[in-house]
């Protein structure tokens, strides 16, 4: 496999595990990760969050780590890039709001390069409308919005991924080592 360039948009609160873990992991198989945050600069920190699964009907949540961005958000191109990559927790939840990280996902989709998301990362998904007709998980919390967006919501255990064409989702960071392996095989 050849090395590839991996665009990752994060931000604060981002699920600590989801975030660093594929970054290390690609980045040891010989990618380029760049992390990008709106807003921030290479160099910034984001603040993450580590969810854990204690019994309760929910997860719980815990500050984590400070994770430093190694990109600059401003001037990116989609067109720069083989494959995207969107981590959950938090972040997700406002990074939808804001038009430019939607028309990159869109870019990534109309161009047909790979995506892989996990856990709440699909809510940027369903912002951009492009999992129409897609089979897509994601934490269980999510899937009204999946379904509003015309996607069919898989229901898998967590440490489950699946692949839909160039797009790989997860339900939770237990998935990490069969999403990594969908999405290294589209690469």
């Amino acid at each position: 496999m050849s090395a590839m360039k991996i665009l990752m948009i994060t931000g604060d609160f981002v699920e600590d595990y989801e975030n660093m873990v594929p970054f290390q992991a690609l980045i040891a198989c010989g990618h380029q990760v760049d992390a990008v945050c709106p807003g921030k600069q290479r160099g910034d920190t984001i603040a993450t969050c580590i969810h854990d699964f204690e019994g309760d009907q929910t997860y719980s949540e815990k500050r984590g780590h400070n994770f430093v961005l190694n990109a600059d958000f401003a001037g990116l191109d989609a067109a720069d890039y083989d494959a995207l990559y969107l981590p959950g927790g938090r972040a997700p939840e406002y990074l939808r709001l804001n038009p430019q990280v939607l028309e990159l996902i869109r870019a990534f989709f109309s161009a047909n390069k790979a995506v892989a998301s996990i856990c709440h990362g699909p809510q940027l998904l369903t912002a951009a409308d492009v999992i129409r007709g897609k089979q897509v998980s994601a934490y269980p919390a999510c899937e009204p919005e999946i379904r509003m967006a015309g996607a069919d919501y898989v229901s898998l255990e967590m440490d489950q991924a699946i692949t839909d064409g160039k797009l790989v989702t997860a339900p939770a960071w237990p998935a990490h080592p069969q999403l990594l392996q969908q999405f290294m095989a589209l690469l």
